[in-house]
């Protein structure tokens, strides 16, 4: 483009320009985004994060996640899993002193749709049975694999589907 074309062209149109340029670079998922969107997710779990603040991380439409225990979908699904009701007691009710380590966090494949992920994180947790006198410790390294998409209405990398591959306890951790 010469110093002509620059000042002959319409300011509207080098704005849209712009604009359609941008549209297409924030449609491809980055691992940076990812990987940020991992560590926050495992942030809210350690801390019992508040159930709305979770919208934001997980898919509006067509979420699944594949726990151990079983397949939740949709987000009251996973209100069911995370805070409890008649499916599921909840795991802010089991758990306490919850601390998750990413140990890695792997782009499979990437398409302008999604990317596929593994993630393998460290989890450990105490748990209290009643009438049982002191509470047990859980540690394991969980296997994950994840399907990322970018949010329609936030422009946001979110969790479509979350599945746990394989739970491998440490040496010493209670059962789960």
């Amino acid at each position: 483009m010469n110093a002509s074309q620059i000042t002959t062209q319409n300011p509207q149109q080098r704005l849209d320009s712009f604009s359609e340029q941008e549209e297409i670079r924030l449609d491809i998922l980055t691992e940076g985004e990812i990987t940020e969107l991992a560590v926050e997710w495992y942030n809210k779990l350690d801390i019992h994060a508040p159930l709305a603040e979770y919208r934001s991380l997980l898919a509006e439409n067509d979420l699944e996640m594949r726990f151990p225990e079983g397949i939740y979908r949709g987000f009251e699904d996973f209100a069911q899993w995370y805070q409890g009701g008649t499916r599921h007691r909840g795991v802010i009710n089991l758990f306490f002193d919850e601390v998750h380590t990413l140990k890695l966090v792997r782009l499979l494949g990437i398409s302008d749709q999604e990317a596929t992920v593994k993630v393998i994180v460290k989890w450990e947790a105490s748990r209290w049975n009643a009438p049982v006198p002191i509470s047990e410790r859980i540690v394991m390294d969980a296997y994950q694999t994840w399907i990322v998409r970018r949010s329609p209405t936030s422009g946001q990398p979110v969790i479509q589907r979350y599945t746990v591959d394989e739970l491998k306890p440490a040496p010493n951790s209670a059962a789960l």
